[in-house]
């Protein structure tokens, strides 16, 4: 194949979930009804963490970072995609892809080493609660989230600089509903060797190590809970962790499923599918997730819908 100059390529080709026509407006009314829920659902999140005092603890900090997380992450991806098919188009301009490409990375590693303060968190908390206010004070929790999103920019800026430097071939088609950087090195018309080895290098630093840091806090709290506490005090130490549990079982669930899915299927659709489980589902539910199994979240909404009603 022959090779174009990237600085003549103005736009790529989305292909998106699917050709069918008759499935475009339920494809439209169902992202739509996602995307709204997702927004809706988070924003309350913070809302509620912001207005009600009980909830200005780390805990709740890093908890309204990951919502604030989870807004941009579907934002970056879901409404061209809605556009699209409202205006049955495939196209984004070079520098959306590179822009969606950037922002994407950042959101979802961000919300990686979000999830692993928090399971930090948890672990000072249930393994060191008398010192827990002294060790998770308000300036190291600022330093956790101010290094988190220093060490995503500057990851999602590398990967970024080397994927302009790729060459596209003009009329590219890319086998997703946004330009994710996975699919963006298979299209490409020149070597992709140094971006391929920086992606996994990259990969380890966002993926193994924070996962590691969840599973090393998950069994120093295990092992604190069986040394100290009686079989009924470790159920209700623990299920302080439920929320935070499930939402790490959700992210990396699903992000472990997209990744198989792409070793074992060459079927682009698939591929597709399964990353709408993490890219716009995960956001969705983890709300619910929190508001369902955490009685402070429910009480802080509750007090706050109270307040909006009372309001003239």
């Amino acid at each position: 194949m022959e090779s174009g100059n990237q600085t003549t390529v103005t736009e790529f080709l989305l292909l998106g979930l699917s050709d069918e026509p008759e499935l475009q407006p339920l494809l439209f009314g169902l992202f739509l009804c996602m995307y709204l829920v997702t927004v809706l659902g988070n924003l309350l999140i913070i809302l509620a963490i912001i207005l009600d005092p009980h909830l200005h603890t780390p805990m709740y900090l890093f908890l309204a970072n990951l919502s604030f997380a989870d807004i941009c992450s579907i934002t970056t991806t879901t409404p061209k995609m809605l556009v699209n098919i409202q205006t049955q188009r495939k196209d984004i301009s070079y520098i959306g892809c590179v822009t969606q490409v950037y922002f994407f990375m950042i959101f979802v590693g961000l919300e990686n080493f979000l999830l692993t303060v928090m399971a930090y968190d948890r672990y000072v908390a249930i393994c060191y609660p008398l010192h827990y206010t002294v060790i998770m004070n308000p300036q190291l929790c600022g330093l956790l989230v101010l290094i988190s999103w220093f060490i995503v920019f500057w990851i999602s800026l590398i990967h970024t600089v080397l994927m302009i430097k790729l060459n596209f071939c003009i009329g590219t088609e890319i086998p997703h509903f946004f330009c994710e950087l996975t699919q963006m090195i298979k299209v490409a018309c020149s070597d992709t060797l140094i971006i391929n080895i920086v992606m996994y290098v990259m990969t380890t630093i966002l993926g193994v190590f924070p996962l590691t840091g969840i599973l090393f806090s998950y069994f120093q709290i295990v092992s604190s809970l069986m040394r100290k506490f009686a079989a009924g005090g470790n159920y209700k130490a623990f299920s302080t962790c439920g929320s935070h549990l499930s939402v790490v079982s959700l992210f990396y669930g699903t992000s472990i499923g997209v990744y198989l899915s792409s070793a074992v299927t060459h079927s682009s659709q698939r591929i597709s599918m399964a990353s709408v489980m993490y890219t716009v589902v995960t956001p969705m539910l983890n709300p619910f997730i929190y508001s369902l199994r955490n009685k402070d979240m429910k009480g802080a909404l509750g007090r706050l819908f109270s307040r909006a009603e009372s309001c003239p």
